[in-house]
């Protein structure tokens, strides 16, 4: 098992779930198991509910690489007092300026100030909106963080998992996606909200925070939509014995979307 790192996805100290693969008790249980011998444990909380929201807004649609630089500039101009205050408050043309690494910076900009004048609006500043993603009921802060223009499920579960450090959130990005469906560990035509059920039914609650943080590992270093990595033979994917590779034909070398495979 490689090394496990300080830091989780979100960027922040995070909470150390245990790792007991023992016996699976679903597929999907066991392909996270196998995971989680490959990557890291560390998983989730211990971020500021609202930054983890501005933070993951940066995300969308970009890499780590140029949404990491935009959120280190926006806490350098705006983080010093209360941070809701400061971007409800915010120009969005310096804001998005300030973001605009991270592509797509008018939309972002848009997004990060309309959110920060709800919450302020709502529960007058950070630190009471990060004791409500905390404490309040989980289904109830999904539901708040959704009515948020520009919030979608994966962004709203994130929050859930790396601010509210909650249990049986797995979050689905493309990586998540791709994978449960090209495994078949979801269904090959189901949505992004699809996956999510079956793999929240499927992986137990404590393990469903390192499982998305190590598909997201596993989607960039073996499983990519286009080169996977078992198109180089059984040796090179790790998870080649556990995965039905929908979509990937070995002998062509060609690879489809599962849900193309499927039609």
């Amino acid at each position: 098992m490689s090394e496990e790192p300080q830091e989780n996805i979100a960027g922040d100290d995070a909470v150390a779930a245990a790792f007991e693969p023992g016996t699976a008790g679903t597929r999907a249980e066991a392909v996270v198991d196998r995971l989680g011998e490959l990557y890291w444990q560390k998983t989730y909380g211990g971020t500021d509910a609202f930054e983890c929201l501005v933070r993951t807004i940066l995300s969308q649609n970009t890499s780590d690489v140029a949404s990491q630089p935009a959120h280190d500039a926006l806490m350098e101009r705006y983080g010093d007092g209360d941070l809701v205050d400061a971007l409800a408050d915010a120009e969005q043309s310096e804001l998005a300026e300030t973001i605009s690494s991270a592509g797509l910076y008018n939309r972002k900009s848009e997004v990060i100030i309309d959110a920060a004048e709800r919450i302020r609006g709502t529960y007058g500043g950070a630190a009471a909106f990060d004791e409500f993603v905390r404490e309040d009921d989980p289904e109830t802060v999904r539901e708040a963080l959704l009515d948020i223009h520009g919030v979608g499920p994966k962004t709203a579960d994130c929050v859930l998992l790396f601010a509210g450090g909650r249990e049986g959130v797995f979050p689905v990005d493309t990586h998540v996606h791709r994978i449960a469906r090209r495994t078949g560990l979801a269904p090959a035509d189901a949505d992004h909200e699809a996956v999510r059920a079956r793999l929240e039914a499927d992986v137990p609650a404590t393990k469903c925070g390192f499982g998305h943080t190590a598909m997201i590992q596993f989607g960039r270093e073996y499983c990519s939509a286009r080169n996977p990595a078992c198109l180089d033979g059984p040796e090179a994917c790790p998870l080649y014995d556990r995965c039905d590779r929908v979509g990937v034909d070995e002998v062509g070398e060609s690879v489809v979307d599962p849900a193309e495979a499927a039609d």
